[in-house]
């Protein structure tokens, strides 16, 4: 049997505080749960990364795991190779208890060796208080309600988000809650929004965990979202390019009076401090970039072909391809 690296499962060191663990454990859940990741593997890492936390999160299990990881090597076995050597007797002894965080029953060889099989505990474990896990999901958003705030009602489904194993089909009986979800001004997309209370159901009268619900932008014709930074595409008639132009644009945060400096140049952008998403001060809030591009009038009449014609007199030595092969 292949020893099990729950501290590289992790990313962490051995010597990993608890505040530490909780951190990278949250970071891979937000990178593999598969209600988030799109990778065919994120079911498989995300039960690892599960397991390694039920261990490293847990003390007594902690201690009992590099224990055994420790007497596995002074007896010739190996951390990182298939010859893992537990000592006589462990997994037996039934001592442990086990979260209600949705792995149960379907813990890895590894795990059921060193610790036994998921309620094989005594009856006085049950009795513990565990806090039960924290969920991780998904809401989209409208790049608008990130400048103003929102209100929004979002379906879930109630079975623990940990519980990886489980089938499409047992998925599809899952009872369907309805939450109404407070959104503050200033998210942004990779943000989470902390619903307390509202994740898998505790055991032995423990708290239930928290929702967490990962914040992404719909897909926007107007705008697109770079952290707290916005980007908006301005057309500019060839005359304004050249000219310069004083126009009003609407932004997510209302209109904005933009003055357009003369000489247009390719991939010119015009950056409005501060009127990007939110911060808590002017300082912290994202910026607005205009991208400059060049629209062009139609040639539908005899009227606008003969305007081109005559701005093609009128600069005829203006070669923009002149320099090409």
């Amino acid at each position: 049997m292949q020893f099990k690296d729950y501290y590289k499962v992790l990313g962490v060191a051995n010597t990993a505080t608890a505040a530490e663990i909780k951190k990278a454990y949250r970071k891979l859940a937000r990178k593999h749960h598969p209600d988030v990741s799109r990778a065919t593997d994120a079911t498989t890492r995300m039960a690892e990364v599960n397991e390694a936390n039920e261990v490293l999160s847990d003390p007594e299990k902690r201690a009992t795991y590099d224990q055994v990881g420790d007497d596995s090597h002074a007896r010739g076995g190996s951390r990182d190779g298939s010859n893992f050597r537990p000592p006589p007797g462990w997994g037996n002894s039934g001592g442990f208890e086990f979260s209600g965080d949705g792995v149960s029953g379907g813990h890895s060889d590894f795990f059921e060796q060193i610790f036994g099989r998921a309620g094989g505990g005594s009856a006085s474990k049950a009795n513990r208080r565990t806090r039960g896990s924290d969920n991780l999901a998904a809401i989209e958003l409208d790049i608008i309600d990130a400048y103003f705030g929102a209100q929004r009602t979002i379906s879930i489904r109630t079975s623990n988000a940990s519980d990886l194993r489980r089938s499409a089909a047992n998925n599809a009986a899952d009872e369907i809650q309805t939450l109404e979800v407070k959104i503050p001004k200033g998210v942004y997309a990779g943000q989470q929004i902390r619903l307390a209370g509202r994740g898998g159901a505790g055991t032995g009268g423990g708290e239930a965990g928290d929702l967490l619900l990962e914040v992404r932008f719909k897909e926007d014709s107007r705008w697109r979202a770079d952290g707290r930074d916005i980007y908006q595409s301005m057309p500019l008639t060839p005359w304004e390019a050249a000219l310069g132009t004083s126009a009003r644009v609407v932004t997510p945060g209302g209109e904005a009076d933009v003055n357009v400096p003369t000489g247009w140049v390719h991939g010119r952008k015009l950056r409005l401090k501060g009127r990007g998403i939110p911060g808590k001060s002017v300082d912290t809030s994202g910026d607005l970039y205009l991208e400059l591009f060049i629209a062009l009038p139609p040639t539908d009449n005899e009227t606008s072909r003969e305007a081109y014609a005559a701005l093609a007199k009128a600069f005829p030595n203006f070669l923009p391809r002149s320099g090409q092969s």
